[in-house]
């Protein structure tokens, strides 16, 4: 913030459609989310400041570790298994696959071995 804006205090608050803001609105588009009337702390000088949106972009969420997942090994690799089991993963027989939380797989450095569901 400008030096001149440090020590304010905002006074009003108003969303685009509302008066005080519509001259802003029509400056500004649907990018103004608010105005913003703010006064310097010995109320002598009154500042107008606008909030833009510049930038949308979807959310993408991590999925959670808790989230189970699937593992697949080769048949020869009975270190690995072993330490799947001694860290309570459980085998599904009929998709011969390892199912452990996705926090462990991504602990244990296997989730480039995930398998597609």
């Amino acid at each position: 913030m400008p030096q001149a804006c440090e020590r304010t205090r905002v006074i009003k608050k108003f969303s685009p459609s509302q008066p005080g803001a519509i001259k802003l609105a029509r400056r500004y588009g649907s990018s103004l989310v608010c105005v913003r009337y703010r006064e310097s702390m010995d109320g002598a000088i009154r500042f107008i400041t606008i909030e833009l949106l510049v930038e949308q972009v979807p959310v993408i969420k991590k999925k959670p570790d808790a989230e189970i997942v699937a593992i697949e090994l080769n048949g020869n690799e009975l270190e690995l298994r072993q330490q799947l089991m001694a860290s309570g993963a459980q085998w599904d027989p009929r998709a011969r696959v390892w199912l452990i939380p996705r926090g462990l797989a991504r602990r244990l450095r296997l989730m480039n071995r995930v398998a597609a569901k």
